[in-house]
């Protein structure tokens, strides 16, 4: 895996080339591939030349271009999109006696909800925002919040509310920067590799399930060694598209069983009826016990944003070439996009609840790929599927699904971990971090990790002591402080009952 240090400086590295693109437009600065050795020295090149700006337009071909390798990130986070909506939709379902028929609807509404966010945000006035995404951490709490009452328009509605707040007060960006690369390389590390064992679990639950074990085997030997191959003659930015072809064909051709079913049709686009009593979710309007009730656990997902912004942002920078800061993912505008969405999308009524979208940024990044062309094109290819149907069918099925999550999302966070904690004393607190995330969670080993490395227990004890009281320790502290009592609440730290009884179930 190519990288460059994560603290390059790009303003030194050529001395003018910043003043050239601050004078000069994308348009003028803008070559044909042809004119360039090699692919990756043409993607680079739109890298370092483009300029997006804030809250302002950001046109195709003016600001940026389309180019071959934006599909890639588009159809794995289309993928992602529709296997994580349905499993917090079904997660939800369950314990509300809610049909299949209902999880079917909510998806395709949420695929239509997104793609006008995407479009807005990060194809349009906040090209450095990754699109807004789906908080995977919090599907195992769905039934806890479910069992206690809790209302997943108030729940929504709550986050959106904390994740302004945290984006307006820059929250997210400072988080970022009281992380040490070997606190980021260790979380990557463990998301990268809880993620690949559990998709390839799943895989073979699912092989074993049709009685035909083998399949998984070879789907998965056989995804290997394309991954290999590709990493071989660097085109590993195809691995998400190639690894679906061979994963999907392998097994139809060894006698999986695969048919469509979801017909072409549009969702109920009517809010008041996904929140009426007798129809879409039977809930109704939450009330203000309701909000109540879900409180806790809005704090914790927010903080539990953090970590999952901060890693995605780190494998996108190591991924980058030099002088490519202005077209980075900003965790703070990141926030206000996810917060936007979230907020709207639980008013009109659906299921998701927002996060960095991780299935688009990581093969973006890959492929090196600035934001938003990848993201209209996301948009899009999220419509496509919401109103024909069957794109769902396949993008659910296990083969396709599994093999694009690790080859598209996993692996490359597990290399970028490693890379990140080849130097240095970064190797002691990346171990703290997996061993701490083993205990509980991520968002808990990222926050006692991280306090333990500025205070100079682990780590380097020179970044340490180059930092104030404030970085040192008050911030860290009051961070793991907030995660572990909000988790002790909820019954979330291992064999500790939670400490608030309507939680206890």
């Amino acid at each position: 895996m190519t990288t460059k240090p994560l603290d390059d400086n790009s303003s030194d590295a050529i001395p003018g080339a910043d003043t050239q693109t601050a004078s000069d437009s994308y348009e003028n600065l803008h070559k044909p591939s042809s004119e360039f050795e090699s692919r990756d020295a043409y993607l680079e090149h739109e890298l370092q030349i483009m300029q997006p700006k804030r809250w302002r337009p950001n046109l195709p071909f003016r600001d940026y271009r389309f180019e071959f390798e934006d599909t890639i990130p588009a159809m794995a986070a289309t993928i992602g999109k529709v296997v994580m909506v349905a499993a917090i939709a079904a997660t939800f379902a369950g314990p509300l006696g809610l049909s299949d028929g209902f999880v079917l609807e909510n998806v395709r509404y949420e695929l239509l909800i997104v793609s006008l966010f995407i479009l807005l945000f990060s194809g349009f006035i906040l090209p450095t925002a990754n699109l807004a995404g789906t908080h995977g951490p919090l599907i195992p709490l769905i039934p806890i919040v479910v069992a206690a009452g809790g209302h997943p328009m108030a729940f929504g509605l709550l986050i959106g509310a904390f994740g302004l707040i945290l984006a307006f007060s820059k929250g997210g960006s400072l988080m970022a920067k009281l992380t040490s690369k070997g606190v980021c390389g260790g979380l990557l590390l463990y998301l990268g590799f809880v993620g690949t064992i559990s998709q390839v679990k799943k895989l073979f639950a699912w092989a074993e399930e049709i009685q035909m074990t083998h399949i998984a085997f070879i789907v998965i030997l056989a995804t290997i060694l394309l991954y290999a191959l590709l990493e071989h003659y660097k085109k590993r930015w195809l691995a998400v598209p190639l690894s679906c072809l061979i994963g999907g064909f392998t097994a139809f051709a060894l006698g999986a069983p695969f048919e469509f079913n979801t017909a072409p049709g549009l969702p109920n686009m009517n809010p008041m009826y996904w929140w009426g009593e007798n129809t879409g979710w039977m809930l109704g309007l939450p009330t203000a016990e309701s909000f109540v009730v879900v409180l806790p656990f809005a704090v914790l997902a927010v903080a539990m944003w953090s970590p999952d912004f901060l890693g995605h942002q780190v494998f996108q920078k190591i991924s980058y070439p030099e002088r490519t800061e202005k077209v980075q993912m900003n965790i703070d505008d990141t926030m206000l996009s996810a917060s936007t969405r979230q907020t709207f999308g639980s008013l009109l009524g659906g299921a998701n609840f927002a996060s960095s979208w991780g299935t688009y940024i990581v093969p973006a990044a890959i492929a090196k790929r600035p934001i938003p062309a990848g993201a209209i094109l996301t948009a899009l290819f999220c419509i496509i599927a919401g109103v024909w149907g069957y794109p769902m069918d396949l993008a659910i099925w296990q083969p396709v699904l599994c093999v694009a999550l690790i080859v598209g999302v996993f692996i490359p966070l597990l290399e970028a971990g490693m890379e990140m904690t080849r130097e240095g004393k970064t190797t002691q607190s990346a171990a703290i971090v997996v061993f701490a995330s083993s205990l509980v969670n991520p968002a808990f080993g990222w926050s006692l990790t991280m306090l333990l490395d500025n205070l100079g227990l682990i780590g380097c004890k020179e970044r340490s002591a180059d930092l104030s009281r404030m970085s040192r320790w008050v911030i860290p502290l009051i961070m793991f402080v907030l995660l572990t009592g909000v988790m002790a609440l909820v019954g979330m730290l291992p064999g500790i009952p939670a400490l608030m009884p309507s939680f206890r179930h």
